[in-house]
């Protein structure tokens, strides 16, 4: 976990609570905090564009390594997007169908610059923090997803 007054990332090996996150991008001079939550879902559509059921994700990080490169995104984010302040958090570990794997807030004075900051971090979350994921079917098989490949189904397990 680090923190800074105007962003905090985390890993998390258990359940994301929200609540305690919300206080973290209050500023009385933003107008706008939006949020992300990447979700496990019950189906994902395989390489083949099959269907199948998800069991559960696993996710694996560097977490020194993971950290310092969580810190750097959000401190790119403030930047780039002018926000007050960014969360992330993303969790390790095994990852239940409807749990969050990932909750991201912006703050900004306005909306458009929160929401572009929610996906530009995402995308860069995914690309560039070392952080892994593998998806386990509900019949035993199992496979690791690279970023670009889950971009490019359109459908991997969570986002």
């Amino acid at each position: 976990m680090m923190s800074q007054e105007n962003r905090f990332v985390a890993l998390v090996d258990s359940t994301i609570d929200v609540v305690p996150l919300q206080s973290r991008l209050a500023d009385p001079d933003v107008g706008a905090h939006g949020w992300f939550y990447g979700v496990t879902r019950r189906t994902t559509q395989t390489d083949d564009n099959t269907t199948t059921t998800t069991a559960t994700l696993s996710y694996e990080a560097h977490p020194s390594m993971a950290l310092a490169e969580l810190e750097l995104l959000a401190d790119k984010a403030i930047a780039q997007f002018g926000l007050h302040r960014v969360v992330i958090v993303h969790r390790v570990g095994e990852v239940p169908i409807g749990q969050a794997s990932v909750v991201v807030g912006c703050s900004s004075p306005h909306r458009v610059a929160t929401f572009a900051a929610l996906e530009w971090i995402m995308e860069t979350l995914k690309k560039d923090v070392p952080i892994w994921k593998r998806e386990c079917y509900v019949d035993g098989s199992t496979q690791w997803v690279h970023p670009i490949d889950d971009d490019s189904r359109n459908d991997g397990g969570s986002t």
